[in-house]
């Protein structure tokens, strides 16, 4: 390493990367709450689990001002929302200096309109200093109830169920859920506290079944077409499903893929389909 070079520690990238999107919004008139990491506060999360990327969500409205002022300002596209995640809610990007950034349209496991539960947070949101910069939180009810519902996602690491809800006093408890019935988020906020059962007959009880307990591709895939909230919505799920996910690919890879990766994933994911559905029998059969 040469005289010119200093490692940054983790937390103090962190910290300077939600100061400088605050700062980009601000410049380009963009509504953005800073969400998980080091935006939570201390009593939802211990010191020492502070993230490993800036998140913030943004007002849905203002989403596309807000990814012409990153990449004019040194942030790579890294996934996007159509490819990032079964949910579509979030894009991923990269600087240079800060690392990587989530911008959230919307969050997992709540069933109303974006815009209308951004509205909901942002009426409530608190102010909190990052870096010397004043960014918008949600309020801490808001906040465990993000986390809780993140939560939902893992199929490991429920530490923040137990911080945000568990050890939650009956004040705490009583704004959670009142928050998450404002969301509608019943099905995934049940899925992290270990109550899904009581929603088998939701039409998103399936995926949140597949994504907090596991599941194969074509399990999530059909899980996804069952949860879309129209026709129209279930129909771009199947239409997508074949699609290779380039974006997943170029990752695995450490480089775009050539036309002709491409072309060999398509045919090859299939296949893969096929193994992950005979694997699945086999298992239900040994519990059987």
């Amino acid at each position: 390493m040469s005289e010119s070079q200093v490692s940054v520690p983790l937390s103090v990238r962190l910290r300077f990367g939600h100061a400088a999107v605050q700062q980009l919004a601000e410049r380009v008139g963009v509504d953005v709450l800073h969400i998980k990491g080091v935006a939570v506060a201390p009593e939802l999360r211990p010191m020492t689990h502070r993230g490993s990327d800036v998140d913030v969500l943004v007002r849905p409205e203002h989403v596309v001002r807000l990814d012409r002022a990153l990449r004019r300002h040194g942030w790579r596209l890294y996934t996007t929302f159509e490819l990032g995640s079964p949910f579509g809610h979030a894009q991923t990007y990269l600087h240079d200096a800060w690392g990587y950034l989530d911008i959230h349209r919307s969050f997992p496991g709540i069933r109303i309109a974006p815009a209308r539960a951004f509205d909901r947070l942002w009426t409530d949101r608190d102010a909190i200093t990052i870096a010397g910069v004043g960014c918008a939180v949600p309020s801490v009810p808001a906040q465990a109830v993000l986390l809780i519902l993140n939560a939902a996602r893992s199929k490991a690491d429920r530490q923040d169920v137990s911080v945000a809800w568990r050890t939650a006093d009956d004040e705490r408890r009583t704004q959670i859920v009142a928050l998450v019935a404002d969301l509608d988020a019943p099905v995934a906020f049940a899925a992290a506290v270990g109550d899904l059962e009581r929603y088998r007959g939701e039409r998103d009880y399936r995926l949140w079944k597949v994504v907090s307990a596991g599941g194969s591709r074509s399990e999530e895939w059909w899980a996804r077409v069952r949860a879309a909230p129209t026709f129209v919505a279930a129909v771009r799920v199947i239409l997508r499903a074949p699609l290779v996910n380039i974006d997943h690919l170029a990752h695995r890879l450490g480089r775009r893929p050539t036309r002709a990766e491409i072309l060999a994933e398509f045919f090859a994911r299939p296949a893969r389909a096929v193994g992950e559905a005979v694997r699945a029998l086999r298992q239900r059969g040994a519990k059987g």
